[in-house]
């Protein structure tokens, strides 16, 4: 059975939770205690000698970080819906997976870890500024489409989301931005969504 190694309030570590429940894929949590620093710890440096959560181990297989653990998991056990293999349409969801990494991580992310986990050593001005360009960005991109690309969900909309979802824990209000508003709400109804700690999945209606 896949094993994944992560922390619940790890954005990074909830999108891969996300994906394998959209997947329907069984799996096995195990929780890094990132605040204890066991990520740090010689037997989870075997491991991962980044000391980063998440991991995924998949038999002999074993995959660190998020973006890459994405790519992995929709090539072997997703489809083209997740991530195509036409050149140009695989460029496209690439190019997110870097904005996640870069412009998403040093805005919304960095607002998170400074205002929630305490990490004092992030530039809470330059965050700040750079939250707000990131989502004023994605806000217009996603003005006339439902998903960032290709008119469906896949692997870019998973990596994008979390951070995004998670602004207000930094502090970064989304209220301006109503199509980032509206995406967020159709990931939230795609089947097999499960939320986190400061995402809520939708209430289910009795019939």
């Amino acid at each position: 059975m896949i094993k994944l190694y992560g922390h619940e309030l790890s954005g990074n570590v909830y999108k891969i939770r996300l994906l394998l429940s959209l997947l329907g894929i069984e799996y096995e949590f195990v929780g890094v205690d990132l605040l204890k620093g066991e990520h740090k710890s010689p037997e989870y440096l075997k491991l991962n000698a980044f000391g980063q959560v998440p991991l995924l181990v998949d038999g002999d297989k074993t995959i660190p970080d998020a973006q890459a653990i994405l790519v992995y998991l929709a090539r072997q056990y997703g489809n083209e819906q997740w991530l195509p293999n036409d050149a140009e349409a695989l460029s496209r969801i690439v190019r997110w997976l870097s904005t996640t990494a870069g412009e998403i991580r040093q805005g919304v992310e960095y607002a998170r870890l400074f205002h929630l986990f305490k990490v004092t050593t992030i530039n809470i001005e330059v965050a700040t500024q750079k939250s707000a360009f990131i989502l004023e960005q994605i806000n217009h991109h996603l003005a006339d489409r439902e998903w960032l690309e290709l008119g469906h969900p896949t692997i870019a909309d998973i990596a994008a989301f979390p951070y995004i979802a998670l602004a207000p824990d930094g502090k970064v209000s989304l209220d301006e931005y109503p199509h980032i508003l509206g995406w967020i709400e159709r990931i939230k109804q795609l089947p097999g969504f499960v939320g986190m700690p400061g995402i809520e999945a939708p209430a289910t209606v009795a019939v």
